[in-house]
């Protein structure tokens, strides 16, 4: 009988902004006390976000549940500058902005665009709470597409000058590749971004299932419901013709996934903890996965500095 096998990949889990953004939130509970405060699910996962819930954190949406002298911390993936404003006109003790550094860049890009006047479209999912920060930069001006259709219904003239694209970082790279090609065709004078707006993190893990893909019978990404990066590479996978599982914990595994299947990939979107990795390959052994190896694909080495209010 041929041995199953399971194949991790690397990298995988936690990129720098996700692990810096938990660290702020941590680091404020051991130097301030619980309650602190944090405008959305620092990052997309619910292990990671229950946990910090347990040490006294409390996630809100609306800046006006946020008690005057409380300390608040924006989450990794940006806010608008309304609620910046909103914010910053309350009595509050200490604001931490744990938006990913990497998403910060991409602000700093469109409002330099939106500065020197020019029409911007964002690619991004409609709702996600990274577009809505970014798009949330400027008053005006910016137009959200999804999709290659959505080019088609934007109210910008084809012979616009002053015309630019930025995308959502977690997108997939395939997904804007095309829609991108079409921008570009419709506006010929599209002002591409200075450098691509894809995180190394993304790019990095979607590299990494792209190998996956070509020596697994199938692929478990561990990630929630709403984590648009681990969304994606789960549709990565399947796209490459690899049934793909997107899961939170190891009890979600079903047995009939796992049927003639002797080879299974293991990945874990940049918000998952490593911790949730161990528990699958734990349950997978229970399914006779006793063989595990590891494909490597490139090694990360960024890391993100703390505020210096938080630095020990």
């Amino acid at each position: 009988m041929q041995n199953k096998r399971i194949i991790l990949a690397n990298p995988r889990g936690f990129c720098a902004g996700v692990d810096r953004a938990i660290t702020i939130v941590e680091k404020a509970l051991e130097k301030y006390g619980a309650p602190v405060y944090v405008r959305h699910e620092v990052v997309h996962n619910k292990y990671v976000v229950d946990g910090l819930k347990e040490r006294g954190a409390i996630f809100i949406e609306e800046i006006r549940d946020v008690p005057e002298g409380a300390i608040l911390i924006y989450s990794a993936h940006g806010v608008p500058l309304s609620v910046r404003q909103e914010a910053e006109a309350k009595n509050l003790t200490m604001i931490f902005d744990a938006t990913c550094p990497l998403v910060s860049k991409v602000h700093v890009e469109l409002k330099n665009l939106h500065r020197n006047q020019y029409e911007i479209i964002m690619i991004g999912h409609k709702g996600h709470p990274e577009v809505e920060g970014t798009m949330g930069q400027v008053d005006g001006g910016i137009h959200l597409i999804e999709n290659e259709i959505d080019v088609d219904n934007l109210p910008i003239a084809r012979d616009a000058e002053k015309i630019a694209v930025v995308t959502q970082t977690t997108l997939s790279v395939d997904e804007t590749k095309s829609i991108i090609a079409k921008l570009k065709a419709t506006y010929p004078n599209l002002r591409l971004p200075k450098n691509e707006d894809i995180c190394y993190a993304t790019q990095n893990r979607q590299d990494a299932v792209k190998e996956l893909a070509k020596v697994c019978d199938a692929v478990l990404v561990i990630g929630s419901k709403n984590s648009s990066n681990s969304n994606r590479l789960k549709e990565l996978a399947e796209n490459l013709g690899v049934k793909s599982y997107l899961i939170d914990f190891d009890y979600e595994i079903q047995g009939e996934w796992l049927e003639d299947v002797t080879s299974i990939g293991l990945t874990a979107g940049a918000s998952a903890p490593e911790v949730l990795v161990e528990g699958v390959i734990n349950k997978l052994q229970s399914y006779g996965f006793t063989a595990t190896d590891t494909l490597n694909v490139v090694e990360e080495h960024m890391t993100f500095a703390l505020p210096s209010a938080l630095r020990s």
